[in-house]
């Protein structure tokens, strides 16, 4: 039996394509607003640095309803690092709009989402979005979609998928480029249309895999999902099992069912088959789970979430300038915060470690990680991490395995041959290389994934701000051998005190300076980058001697090179392997694992002996 009332339908992209403001364009046109109201732009991006960032970290939940039919809508993120988002929401939906930029057309992560989309079997609609742009492209990309689907092997029925052109931003779409643009209407039929209504027996016993985990702190984990068979109403007695672990029966009582409304969650009393719901009130619900009726505990078979690929250390920042300018600081602060953290991203994983200080993160990438640090930062939260550094595998035979990615890098001609020259010497090996629609280059290499920790800051730096580059993860294959991360080594502080103009002024000429007059610094902590590949010990807190004779203004005179102020991702991609990044919420500091430089120099020296000792033994 088919549910002719209700669609669900996810919306899917690459990066920037406009999916968010595309559904906020949808919420605006079915009357989800007043017409007097003040809506914020990309309304669907709820956090504080989803909306700085302008990308989608989250997938979030809508609903709108056109000709009496509630169309159910995710928003999902485009970016690589949040991927395991979109798999688990492609569950939900009967069919996905794929939105392609009409100037850039099929980028990598387009690549990635359709693929998923077309192995579930969906219908695709595709919505060429920003038609409005000057130099856009819109049947150029019409057939540049057509090979992306040939390429992937889409079925005939997906093959002959409608196309839709759009301006999100003016807020129309046209089925014809020669169209009058009005609305959004043309979209709407489109998806009455091509999108099939939810089947399934909703006299049957209840069947409902949870797809996505919300948390509130009053109500705790919320499980959202589509109910597949049967119906649910609040106070029912349910059964929670899971495909992948045999083990779990666990009996439930559903206390709150919410149906979505716009940006509201409605309480309901009963809800029935091909309705996305979210219940609360269930400990230990987890992502995969199915919700089922007691007598009949049938799981729903669920791709298992995606395995982190890179991690870093979390510890308490010991530093002499601790816990000056953080709230929470303590193991068992920062403890509660990143178990907590796992409620809602379920990509992550979090592991106790013999120091009990420290605490051991994984997740999909730097971007990833770097999200939950500014966000704990923001909170309150001082602590201190580690350079990231990628999860290796073995095989069968006991050989060393990691991660790799593929990398497109698209860069303005004269600057390829740097480019190529700088991700071969990370272990790259080119793959393809050709021409975008705009006459630039396009790269495309197979690289660990170590090989593209720190290498977006020397690539912006290369490119001179222009190029771009999109990497998605590969698979795991041979480890390729040692990676020098950084050349040059670091400016160490040699004293503790305050930065003054005229020790900087001394130092700037060693290399580049990370801060300015009137910062705090410490013994052991990086000030700056060398010129020189090894470190460079300074004292940056050293005053001109009073008994020299000067004019009054001398001082004043002192020159000083603007300090390259790094931020979070910056320093992140800086830090070497000794060092640790000091986070609070009112700085970040880089500083050497070891502070003092006796210790550390022993140190070193023990390390470059056990690796000569290492080399003679093979």
């Amino acid at each position: 039996m088919t549910r002719e009332d209700v669609r669900n339908v996810a919306i899917i992209a690459h990066v920037d394509h406009g999916k968010t403001t595309l559904v906020d364009c949808l919420l605006r046109q079915s009357g989800v607003f007043r017409a007097n109201q003040e809506v914020t732009e990309r309304v669907m991006d709820s956090g504080d640095i989803e909306r700085e960032r302008g990308i989608t970290i989250l997938s979030k939940n809508t609903a709108v309803t056109y000709k009496n039919t509630k169309i159910n809508i995710v928003d999902t993120p485009g970016h690589a690092d949040f991927g395991g988002e979109v798999e688990r929401v492609l569950k939900m939906v009967n069919g996905v709009i794929l939105v392609v930029d009409a100037f850039e057309g099929p980028m990598p992560q387009t690549r990635f989402v359709t693929q998923k989309a077309l192995a579930l079997d969906l219908p695709v609609i595709v919505c060429v979005n920003k038609i409005d742009r000057p130099e856009a492209r819109p049947d150029e990309v019409v057939d540049e979609t057509l090979e992306l689907l040939m390429d992937l092997d889409a079925s005939d029925e997906q093959l002959d998928c409608p196309f839709v052109f759009a301006s999100a931003k003016a807020g129309y779409a046209v089925r014809e480029l020669t169209d009058e643009p009005k609305d959004m209407s043309p979209l709407f039929e489109t998806i009455l249309e091509h999108i099939p209504a939810p089947e399934g027996d909703p006299d049957g016993p209840l069947q409902m895999l949870i797809s996505t985990i919300d948390y509130n702190e009053y109500v705790g984990r919320i499980g959202i999902g589509k109910i597949d068979r049967g119906s649910i109403r609040v106070n029912q007695d349910a059964l929670l099992v899971n495909h992948h672990d045999s083990s779990k029966r666990q009996k439930v009582r559903i206390t709150k069912l919410y149906e979505f409304d716009g940006l509201k969650k409605q309480d309901v009393s009963q809800s029935s088959m091909g309705s996305i719901v979210a219940l609360s009130g269930i400990d230990n619900l987890k992502i995969g789970d199915t919700v089922c009726a007691v007598d009949t505990p049938d799981a729903i078979p669920f791709q298992k979430i995606s395995e982190p690929t890179i991690s870093m250390n979390f510890c308490v920042n010991d530093s002499p300038l601790a816990g000056q300018e953080g709230k929470y600081v303590t193991s068992r602060h920062i403890r509660d915060r990143l178990y907590r953290e796992l409620n809602t991203d379920v990509s992550l994983r979090v592991e106790d470690t013999a120091d009990t200080d420290t605490f051991k993160v994984s997740g999909r990438g730097e971007l990833h990680l770097s999200v939950l640090i500014e966000t704990m930062r923001r909170e309150g939260y001082e602590f201190a991490v580690s350079k990231a550094e990628v999860i290796y595998k073995k095989d069968e035979r006991g050989r060393k395995l990691e991660p790799m990615e593929i990398a497109y890098v698209d860069v303005p001609d004269e600057f390829s041959g740097t480019v190529i020259q700088k991700l071969s010497l990370r272990k790259g090996e080119l793959q393809g290389m050709g021409k975008t629609s705009d006459g630039r280059t396009r790269l495309e290499f197979e690289i660990p994934s170590r090989g593209l920790i720190g290498f977006r800051n020397d690539f912006m730096t290369d490119t001179k701000g222009t190029g771009i580059i999109n990497t998605i993860f590969d698979g795991y294959g041979p480890y390729k051998g040692d990676l020098q991360y950084r050349s040059q080594g670091s400016l160490i502080a040699f004293e503790t005190g305050t930065a003054v103009a005229y020790g900087l002024f001394n130092a700037q000429d060693r290399g580049t300076l990370f801060i300015e007059p009137g910062a705090k610094v410490y013994s052991g902590m990086v000030i700056g980058q060398s010129g020189k590949s090894e470190d460079i010990e300074l004292n940056v807190c050293k005053t001109k001697h009073l008994t020299n004779t000067r004019s009054s203004g001398a001082d004043e005179a002192l020159k000083l090179v603007p300090a390259k102020i790094l931020s979070l991702e910056q320093a992140l991609e800086f830090i070497d392997t000794d060092e640790l990044l000091e986070v609070t919420p009112q700085s970040f500091r880089i500083r050497k694992k070891i502070l003092d430089p006796l210790l550390r120099k022993r140190s070193m020296f023990s390390k470059a002996q056990k690796e000569k000792n290492a080399q003679q033994a093979q």
